[in-house]
């Protein structure tokens, strides 16, 4: 009997699920089993009729949402129309990567799972539910659910167990070969200019927005740079409402690339084209030639924390004894506590680990560039205006991300430090972006009410629906907003104390160091219990929460509960489910982040 072939499909929003899957790639091509591994939005789904065998590997995004890259098969698998037994002939498996501490933890993965099943399909494996909470991370879960699934793969096909698999050690073949020119001059990095002006801004097709402005609205002396940032997007065809999102792509600072060049001793003004060794797809967004230059400042990885498939590529190259074995027991099961103290726990970078294994990285081919380091994710931020307010402009607040570890040199946000060193007023900045839908939704109706609770930067997407809102004539707002100090972060002060003068808002603060006891926003939210619940109960009002995902959104969920209790004399068991009830109709949603 042959080998089988084997698919493996991603849904995946941070990079997270797509390196899983393609960490299964290289184990079945130890394997000799011929593979694929894609998007599962990449892949033509009505072919999945006449596939043997697949893994599905998703995350889950938002309020249990699939991924970005998933939606599109997920509209189809959940067709009502699909016969029930259109996947009888298929074999496979599903492995969710998640995170516990939010409330949808693998949503995603059960419900596909499920549907597999409905559809017919043989499910070779429990559903794996990896989490990142867990002490050693996802692979935890996924280490002993690889292990069973080959287990039962070779069980069906018993061809597995006839071929010897290649060592770990042994360096796979990279995806890609570099090409390199001579006498080419440097490229712009933008080869579709001429077309951009009928197209809507993507991913794949960003626009180059004008940085406008870029002001920091944290005081000069408080901990926390915080920065209102402004993008002209006249002329772009984007279109955005309240609770939408903008991503952009940000770039490694000038210092990291220059010192990944000379570390790898690449010239970074040299010329390429890039050639695909398999039915990989060329990266997108790289232009054709690209310098080494652009690719390693606006594509690769370098200074992201690596996962643990960089180190099972890096041992691959290794000469140097003491290296290498350090290099196997990072990649092995038994190696993650080690790693995770190593890398994960102090946020040391991919750059920080070519230092510090410093003959393995002068043995690394420049062919592997893209099987070790993962292309830059980009960043994604509530939009904090609205056109009806600012026509023609398009708002972001950030909170520049900076903190200390064990390791010497402090840890910065790559997007947000990138961000904030942008100065507009020293020459044109361009920033290319483009706009999504997001997960907050506000009602149409003129006369709901809605009810906000944003602390902090999680006050953006309510300064774009107050903004719309007001602009459409719409009065009934209540804003609760917390920070630290009324003189240091308190956001949009000003603007909030005219939307108040003029009754267009209603307007509860918590400045939680600004005396001796901390006062937070769920106690401002419980303090307005009446208000609340009259609101909600008589006048039908909407409540939103959007912030840092720790212990705030369950601060606040318990206070609007014990409102419930208070006002409305409902039990503990009625004010749970009648917060699950306004969740289903859409009247409670939230929006956090970790």
């Amino acid at each position: 009997m042959a080998l089988p072939s084997l698919l493996v499909l991603y849904g995946s929003q941070t990079g997270t699920a797509q390196d899983t899957a393609q960490r299964i790639g290289r184990q079945a091509q130890r394997k000799h089993i011929q593979n694929r591994v894609a998007p599962l939005d990449g892949y033509n789904v009505a072919h999945l009729i006449s596939e043997s065998l697949v893994i599905f590997v998703c995350s889950t995004t938002g309020q249990g949402d699939p991924p970005d890259n998933m939606k599109n098969f997920w509209r189809f698998l959940f067709r009502k129309s699909l016969p029930a037994g259109s996947l009888c002939q298929l074999d496979c498996a599903v492995l969710g990567l998640g995170d516990s501490s939010y409330p949808k933890f693998n949503f995603v993965a059960k419900k596909l799972h499920k549907r597999l099943q409905q559809l017919g399909a043989s499910l070779l494996s429990p559903v794996g539910l990896a989490d990142d909470q867990h002490d050693l991370g996802a692979d935890a879960v996924i280490d002993p659910w690889l292990a069973s699934f080959w287990d039962r793969a070779s069980a069906l096909y018993p061809s597995m167990n006839t071929v010897t698999p290649l060592p770990e050690d042994q360096p796979l073949p990279p995806r890609y070969t570099f090409h390199f020119l001579e006498g080419v001059g440097e490229t712009s990095g933008d080869t579709e200019r001429n077309s951009r002006e009928q197209r809507v801004p993507s991913e794949s097709h960003p626009f180059p927005a004008r940085m406008t402005s870029n002001q920091r609205v944290s005081h000069p002396s408080h901990f926390q740079e915080v920065r209102l940032i402004e993008f002209d997007i006249s002329d772009s065809n984007i279109e955005f409402t309240a609770g939408d999102v903008v991503s952009m792509r940000p770039c490694n600072n000038p210092e990291d690339v220059e010192q990944f060049c000379q570390q790898l001793r690449l010239d970074p003004d040299s010329q390429f084209i890039l050639k695909a060794n398999d039915s990989t797809a060329a990266p997108a967004g790289l232009p054709e030639p690209c310098s080494l230059r652009h690719l390693v400042e606006g594509y690769l990885g370098v200074a992201a924390v690596p996962r643990r498939s960089f180190f099972e590529t890096l041992q691959c190259f290794s000469t140097n004894e003491l290296e290498k074995e350090k290099l196997a027991e990072f990649s092995s099961a038994e190696g993650q506590d080690e790693l995770h103290a190593y890398c994960s726990r102090p946020r040391r970078t991919a750059l920080e680990v070519l230092c510090d294994f410093p003959h393995t990285t002068a043995e690394l081919k420049v062919d592997y560039l893209l099987d070790l380091f993962p292309p830059i994710q980009p960043r994604s931020f509530s939009i904090a205006s609205s056109p009806l307010a600012h026509p023609g402009k398009l708002q972001i607040l950030v909170a520049v991300v900076g903190y200390k570890t064990q390791i010497q040199k402090p840890r910065r946000g790559l997007c947000s430090a990138w961000l904030s060193s942008l100065d507009p007023s020293q020459g044109e900045v361009r920033v290319p972006l483009w706009v999504k839908k997001g997960t907050l939704r506000f009602p149409a109706d003129q006369d709901t009410p809605v009810i906000m609770v944003g602390p902090g930067t999680g006050v953006a997407p309510f300064r774009s629906a107050l903004q719309e809102r007001i602009a459409q004539g719409k009065a009934a707002n209540v804003l609760f907003f917390g920070c630290r100090s009324q003189f240091k972060d308190f956001y949009f002060s000003a603007e909030w104390r005219d939307r108040v003068e003029e009754g267009q808002l209603k307007l509860f603060t918590a400045f939680s160091r600004d005396q001796e006891d901390k006062i937070y926003v769920q106690h401002r939210v419980k303090e307005q219990s009446k208000l609340l619940w009259d609101l909600i109960a008589n006048r039908n009002a909407y409540f939103y929460i959007a912030g840092a995902a720790k212990d705030m959104p369950a601060s606040v969920c318990d206070a609007l509960k014990a409102t419930f209790q208070l006002e409305g004399g409902l039990s503990l068991e009625e004010s749970d489910q009648m917060l699950v009830a306004m969740e289903k109709a859409g009247r409670f949603q939230s929006e956090t982040w970790s």
